[in-house]
């Protein structure tokens, strides 16, 4: 509910406070007095984008201030904790407008955006007229009002457009995914041939290169080598000690033991000798290669190397390329059948997806016929038993709230063809079209402060009465705001404000004064008279706030 609204320096309001009721409250005051002004101060602190320039001349900022009470569990607390917001007792909306253009808003004293006043707004209030987009002539929401009507749940639905959209997606991404890969279909099959044939493994080059650079400096050295174990073996120093000694050792006898000791030192000489030639001889066999092994190793290690380089990867990192290749070519073989399984997997949720929106279809038809009867049942009272109102539904494009476009249309007389409200119906016929309307969709509008703006415009006495009465009903346990010019409607009003518009010097000012019984009977009185109040207006007025 909308307890109250405070307007400060906007257009030619200095200061205003209104504190409004539950139930039906009703503005009523001449043409230009202000009443407009105040809706544009509500919608300004609700975010609504409206007219430009709303300061009052010379002063310097433009602020309104509206107080709404939701209940717990009022869809308003759920959009502000969505936005970071702590849920409190009352819900304070300040917005502020300066000459130059700029706009500041509060939500509880805390900074906010215009969207989350507009999405709060969307929640809090309706405002209904006949130049209202916002509300019930959007046919872009009739469906929405609609599923609202008729209980719909959406829930499975959308769970049914959610599953359709992912395999959709996947089949997507799948088939984008093989053509990229048969754009290079040949050339992954000769690589992971190459590949394979060669079929590197990862530390397999630097073992190559470290055998080739052994057997190359084996080539080198082991010719010297050779020469060594030769000249130590029997041809050479081997053969000249043994000599030696066996010389020495034929006449040791006769030299009185001189020879005892180069004797022995010959014999270790020997030993020593022995020692040598079978080291060396040892390490020529281990520098010993085949030729043909070295070549057969250069030979793979230039291939390694240079298929390395075809590929712009590291010697050791061709296994893991094979590795992807070959995955990659294993999914293209294999991308006909995964093709086939998700085409087969869109169709099985495209079947799901048809099955719930041929239900809801069935479920909207259905309420579609329970809100045209209840329309016509409706539009009797308010003077318009002739008028056929049609919920209409058709083939939309698929989406997560079904595939159906509903449309309401008005045929205003039998025989003429029926069209959306505001392109057939008159400005009294719409408006009474749409308090029918609003009527029979009260149920979804719960919660929320409904405001009419001169939708009685066009319709009197009798009419005027059966769309006050309408107004009234739909006033019970809620807050209806009926901004009006006519003395049926205003009279049926619980709670009554007039808007006055006085000039003070140079400078006119709007001002709303609340009504007691003695000032509704004389405003009344206006109503129906005109300037000239006279007792008979009077009495008229009082006849219509008795009932």
């Amino acid at each position: 509910m909308l307890r109250s609204l405070e307007i400060r320096d906007m257009l030619i309001i200095d200061r205003l406070v209104l504190d409004f009721q539950p139930g039906l409250n009703v503005l009523t005051g001449e043409t230009g007095a202000g009443k407009s002004i105040l809706l544009d101060s509500l919608g300004f602190v609700l975010g609504w984008r409206g007219r430009a320039e709303l300061v009052r001349a010379g002063a310097e900022k433009g602020e309104v201030t509206a107080i709404f009470e939701p209940p717990v569990g009022h869809p308003a607390w759920h959009v502000l904790a969505d936005a970071g917001f702590e849920p409190e007792g009352e819900l304070i909306l300040r917005r502020v407008n300066y000459p130059d253009g700029r706009k500041q808003a509060w939500v509880n004293d805390r900074r906010a955006s215009g969207e989350v006043l507009r999405a709060l707004s969307d929640v809090l209030v309706e405002l209904h007229g006949q130049h209202d987009d916002r509300g019930l002539l959007n046919a872009r929401g009739h469906r929405m009002l609609l599923d609202q009507f008729a209980g719909v749940d959406l829930t499975s639905i959308r769970a049914a457009w959610g599953q359709m959209s992912k395999a959709r997606g996947a089949l997507e991404t799948a088939e984008v995914a093989l053509t990229k890969m048969q754009a290079e279909e040949d050339f992954l099959r000769h690589a992971v041939a190459e590949l394979e044939a060669l079929d590197p493994q990862p530390q397999e080059e630097p073992e190559l290169d470290a055998a080739r650079r052994r057997m190359q400096a084996a080539a080198r050295i082991r010719d010297d080598i050779a020469k060594a174990l030769q000249a130590l073996g029997p041809e050479g120093a081997e053969g000249m000690i043994s000599n030696a000694a066996r010389w020495l050792d034929g006449v040791a006898d006769r030299a009185d033991g001189q020879l005892e000791a180069p004797l022995a030192a010959a014999e270790r000489a020997m030993t020593e000798l022995g020692d040598a030639a079978q080291g060396v001889e040892h390490a020529l066999d281990a520098l010993s290669f085949d030729p043909h092994e070295l070549e057969r190793i250069e030979e793979r290690l230039f291939a390694i190397r240079a298929l390395a380089r075809k590929h712009d990867v590291l010697p050791q990192e061709l296994t893991e390329l094979a590795q992807r290749y070959r995955a990659r070519l294993d999914a293209l073989d294999g991308g006909a059948a995964e093709i086939g399984g998700l085409e087969r997997a869109v169709a099985e949720a495209e079947e799901r997806y048809s099955a719930e929106a041929d239900t809801l279809r069935a479920v909207r038809q259905k309420a579609a016929t329970k809100l045209d009867k209840a329309m016509m049942a409706e539009l009797a009272p308010l003077k318009m038993e002739r008028a056929i109102f049609e919920t209409r539904i058709s083939d939309a494009a698929y989406g997560p709230d079904g595939r159906d476009m509903v449309a309401f249309t008005v045929a205003t007389n039998p025989g003429t063809p029926a069209g959306p409200l505001n392109k057939i119906a008159s400005g009294g016929e719409l408006s009474r079209f749409l308090l029918a309307l609003k009527v029979c969709l009260t149920g979804a509008g719960l919660g929320v402060t409904m405001i009419f703006d001169e939708i009685d415009r066009g319709v009197g006495g009798a009419t005027a009465d059966a769309v006050g009465r309408r107004l009234a009903a739909l006033a019970e346990g809620a807050q209806v705001l009926v901004v009006t010019h006519s003395p049926q409607v205003a009279a049926l009003g619980g709670h009554h404000w007039r808007v006055e518009k006085t000039v003070k010097g140079e400078q006119t000012l709007s001002n709303v004064v609340p009504l007691d019984r003695a000032a509704r009977i004389d405003e009344l009185a206006r109503m129906l008279a005109g300037d000239t109040v006279t007792d008979a207006a009077r009495d008229a007025a009082k006849a219509l706030l008795d009932g």
